[in-house]
């Protein structure tokens, strides 16, 4: 395995990278999903931990896309801090947890060009958490055999 993905995908099982899993934080259903997830001129490769934009790859740090790939998971739906703070930072962590989500956000919208006021993608719920607000393309069907 590389460098990178290792790093990408530290702490996360297998069913958690080629899955979609309930967010609850609690043992919950898993329905496959795509590997690559597109939006707009972007998409999310979850084998190799990319964000590009135009087939060009966009720098975005770990914690970024982790949230980002939350947000995905679940387009129009709220990910609430609390959510995200199981997701990335396991029990026994000492971090300020509103602070690091925070900045989080920051970098991941700065990859997307996203502004907070008037967001095309990344929508903050005071006091709730997140909602992703841009269109998901569904993956093509796979030709029945």
């Amino acid at each position: 395995m590389n460098r990178q993905l290792a790093e990408n995908t530290a702490g996360f099982g297998p069913h958690e990278l080629g899955s979609r899993s309930d967010i609850s934080g609690g043992v919950g259903y898993t329905t496959p999903v795509a590997e690559v997830v597109r939006f707009g001129v972007f998409e999310a490769d979850r084998n190799t931990g990319e964000l590009r934009k135009s087939g060009i790859r966009i720098r975005l740090q770990d914690q970024p896309f982790q949230i980002l790939l939350m947000l995905l998971d679940h387009p129009g739906e709220v990910v609430t801090r609390e959510q995200i703070q199981r997701r990335l930072w396991p029990d026994g962590t000492f971090v300020e947890f509103e602070h690091s989500i925070g900045t989080a956000i920051k970098k991941l919208r700065q990859a997307l060009g996203d502004d907070a006021d008037t967001p095309r993608y990344i929508e903050t719920l005071p006091r709730r958490g997140f909602r992703f607000i841009g269109p998901v393309e569904s993956p093509p069907a796979e030709p029945a055999s």
